[in-house]
């Protein structure tokens, strides 16, 4: 198991959800934080639980991934200090609407491969470079089950998972001979705040998703990022597909249990 103590792990999309339990899981292992979100209120409430949960040091950046200049210049002006990034944790996404493709909005589309594509480029293509001169590095990607199979209504969410994928698999080659390593860490139903976006607030819909099943938590998920990040320097998990006992497949339920 590597240690990872005082190391800096990077995480986009930290200020909930699955990023959010990433970075408790990463302060438990004595790293350093550096947390990326649009909401900097709640990554400034979180840096004292995770102090106390053993993080080194933490430091938040108020960031929208979708802006690259914005991105870029997130990194490039971080002190010296903070330059030497261990882990990259490529959280932030969303979904918007189940829509059929023919009657969905594109605003929807665009926020969607906005964040979820382009703004997982920018920060790689940020980040990477740092890793790739230093010979060393984990680049984690949050994919999906939808990056996998499509489900009614999740044509364009569905699409840019794919991409995501697709993305993973060409960086991994080309950073063969680097010594950086790339992982896919892909769930499929993961309770977070995840359908209240999708729903765009509608909190009863939202619940009706994973109504009469146990799903996926987000510490689940920060479990296995940490696991693949703690791997020896010669291991590379390259994906992980995780799903709630609950579910055998995107469209594939049981919604037995009360």
């Amino acid at each position: 198991m590597k240690n990872l103590k005082n190391e800096i792990v990077f995480i986009t999309g930290a200020s909930s959800g699955i990023g959010a339990a990433c970075a408790r899981a990463f302060a438990g292992q004595g790293t350093r934080l550096l947390l990326a979100a649009r909401r900097i209120d709640r990554l400034d409430a979180m840096v004292p639980e995770l102090e106390n949960a053993g993080a080194g040091e933490v430091r938040t950046l108020e960031l929208d991934v979708r802006d690259a200049a914005a991105v870029g210049e997130a990194v490039q002006t971080l002190p010296d200090g903070w330059k030497a990034i261990e882990v990259l944790v490529n959280n932030a996404g969303l979904s918007r609407g189940l829509d059929k493709l023919h009657e969905g909005r594109t605003g929807d589309w665009e926020e969607m491969i906005d964040t979820n594509v382009k703004g997982l480029l920018y920060v790689d293509r940020a980040v990477v470079p740092l890793m790739t001169a230093r010979g060393r590095g984990t680049v984690v990607h949050i994919g999906s089950i939808a990056g996998r199979q499509v489900y009614p209504g999740g044509n364009v969410y569905c699409a840019s998972k794919y991409a995501v994928r697709a993305l993973t698999e060409g960086l991994r080659i080309d950073l063969l001979g680097t010594g950086v390593r790339v992982t896919s860490v892909d769930p499929g139903l993961v309770e977070t705040e995840f359908s209240q976006v999708r729903f765009h607030g509608d909190h009863e819909r939202a619940e009706a998703v994973y109504r009469g099943l146990t799903p996926l938590t987000g510490d689940d998920i920060a479990e296995i990022v940490v696991f693949a990040a703690t791997r020896a320097d010669h291991v590379d998990i390259a994906e992980v597909l995780v799903l709630p006992v609950d579910q055998a497949g995107a469209n594939f339920l049981h919604r037995g249990r009360s």
